[in-house]
Order: structure tokens, then sequence, then C-alpha cells
């Protein structure tokens, strides 16, 4: 069989993704197999609850837009999604708010300050973007509903439709980062004398704690991934999770910010928008084509999972993932896992 040319690279490999031995299936676990001895980076501690993790954990999900998916390691072990829920609420706050009235509050410039940097753009005095702490308060805080129980529970209803079930927050690590969070408390004052965030501080800080502690898995993240390929709809339940409008908006930012201060390098190697956490998960996300969640505990330097980062360089660069790849005639993903799409029929 001859190789696919680019542009149907990732087409090819989607086709046959529910036969046992699909090459899907194979290429994550040699690519599980090469990263898990690695022992890299250092657990998450900061936040108590989050360094009781096991650092051997190591899960990828791959998932598509019409809602085929292959698993392999950890795939199944619950962690907090942390930072991964950012752009998550960004979206719930351009629902609720609309465009103009968020970017009021927050932009959306990357910025090569640490994710808990307690800084403001000195002429807007707002967050630099939603990917942020001080930018993840401030979209926080514009989350409707009549009090705080409200909030919450249309946030857990909104990561609920992203990823098909019913979702919980770990009231262990939500308690652990209510009775730690000083930093993000000071964040929080500090935007409310610029007027950033409305009076109901302590409420926003409680909604931003719970948020970072719903538990997740890495197929939850493939999911969420697989919805934003999708185009705002769950590809599994139907079910829509995010106004079209808005999609665009979500992969902007994380395609520019999502991966902390390391952004760029992840753009450069990766090429595909993306959003870490220091609990350890990774969802990227390959626009109307599939969702990619990784979840290992051990982070690096920059607080982005040292296995996961690997892992999706390798699938980046087997897969010709990249937004810009161009001549790419390697194997192509998405044919693999959907041969009708392969045979230019679906």
């Amino acid at each position: 069989m001859s190789t696919p040319k680019s542009g149907n690279a990732l087409d090819a490999l989607l086709g046959r993704m529910k036969a046992a031995a699909s090459p899907l299936r194979e290429a994550l676990l040699e690519i599980h197999g090469q990263y898990a001895p690695v022992m890299d980076g250092v657990v998450a501690s900061y936040i108590p609850e989050l360094a009781l993790a096991d650092p051997n954990w190591f899960g990828l999900s791959v998932v598509t837009v019409d809602g085929q998916s292959v698993d392999v390691g950890d795939h199944q072990q619950t962690f907090t999604i942390q930072s991964v829920s950012k752009p998550l609420i960004f979206g719930l706050a351009l629902e609720d708010q609309g465009r103009e009235a968020v970017l009021a509050k927050v932009g959306v410039e990357p910025t090569g300050e640490a994710f808990n940097s307690i800084e403001l753009d000195e002429v807007s005095n707002r967050p630099y973007n939603p990917m942020v702490n001080a930018g993840a308060i401030a979209t926080a805080d514009l989350v409707a509903g009549k009090d705080l129980p409200d909030r919450v529970k249309r946030m857990l209803a909104m990561f609920g439709r992203y990823v098909g079930h019913p979702v919980h927050v770990d009231n262990g690590v939500y308690m652990s980062e209510r009775s730690t969070g000083h930093r993000n408390r000071a964040i929080g004052h500090l935007m409310l004398n610029f007027g950033m965030i409305s009076d109901r501080v302590d409420d926003t800080l409680d909604l931003y704690f719970q948020q970072c502690s719903v538990l997740v898995t890495a197929h939850d993240l493939a999911m969420v991934g697989a919805t934003l390929a999708n185009g705002g709809v769950n590809p599994v339940t139907g079910e829509r999770a995010l106004r079209q409008e808005f999609v665009r908006d979500l992969l902007s930012v994380m395609y520019t910010c999502g991966m902390y201060d390391s952004a760029g390098q992840w753009v450069y190697e990766v090429g595909l928008p993306a959003k870490s956490g220091v609990g350890g998960g990774i969802v990227a996300v390959v626009p109307g084509k599939l969702g990619i969640g990784l979840f290992s505990p051990p982070l690096d330097s920059k607080g982005n999972s040292v296995r996961g980062v690997g892992a999706c360089v390798e699938l980046a660069r087997r897969f010709g993932l990249h937004l810009f790849e161009s001549g790419f005639t390697g194997p192509d993903i998405v044919g693999e896992l959907n041969p009708r799409r392969a045979r230019g029929s679906g």
C-alpha cells in the first residue's frame, strides 16, 4: 500500500481504530512504553493533596470527532483537572457575558511570566490572558448565578457536558487549595482593587478553587479535546458543551497561552491548541479531527507533565499533527480510525 499523501495523513490512520490491534493503538502503546520509564520531573507539592499522587501513573487517550477512542495505560485513573479547567471556564464566561464584556476584564496576550504571577497589564490593569491564574480568577468571576452554590452547579454541569458524564469536586484537594491559596487570594484582591472583578471576591475564589478540584481522567480530557475539535458538541452524547461561535476563542488562547510559560516551545514542537494542569493532565486538540488526553503527575520546571509533553511531541512527529505541517507523508491517524474517510466517502 502506498504511503498516504499530505492532507490525508491524519485521515488514513483514523479508520482502522475499531480493530483490536490498530496501528494507532500500537503507536500509543509504543509511546507509552517509551516514556513510562522516564523519571524526570517532580510531583506538585505546593498544594499538599497533590503531593500524594503516584509518580508512576501515566495514561494516554485519543477520542475522534465521531466518538471512537483508543486508551492505554492509566487512562481511567482520576486526578484533579487543575488549570485544564481554565479554557472551559473562559468559554462559560463568554456564553454568560459575551466577548466584549469578557475582554474588558481579561486580555488574550501571551506572557512569559509564571502562571501564578501577581502581575497585571500596566496600561489596562487586566490580567494578560485567561490561562494564567489572574485571568482564570477574572473569568470565574464572570460566571453567572444567583449565589455560589448555583454558580458551582452551573460549572459542574458545563464540565459534565464536555466529558459526557457527571463530575464531582475532590473535597480533599479543594480544602487543601482553599487553605493554602494565599497567593491566589492576593491576586484576587489586587484585581478587586483595580475593578477587574466584583466585590464577591471570596465567592469567586471559592468557585476557582472548586473548578480546579474537579476529578477527571485522561479519557475525560480526550473527550474535552474531541468536543472542542467537534465544534463544541460532545461526539458521544451529541450534547452541545459550548456554542460554536466561541470554540475559536478557546482554541486561540489555548494555542498561544495554554502551556504556561513554555507555550512558545510547545507551539514550535507540537503545534496544537492545548492546556496543561499541575495535576499532571494535558488536553490537546486537532481541530476537526480528534482530542488527546494525557496524564502523568511529575512536572517540569514550567509546571507541565514531563511524560505528557514528551508523548505529545512524539505523536505530533509520527502523525504530522502540527497545524503548520506541510508535505507530511507518514501514517494518517484519522484514516486509521475511519476507513470511510480514508477512501474519501465520509
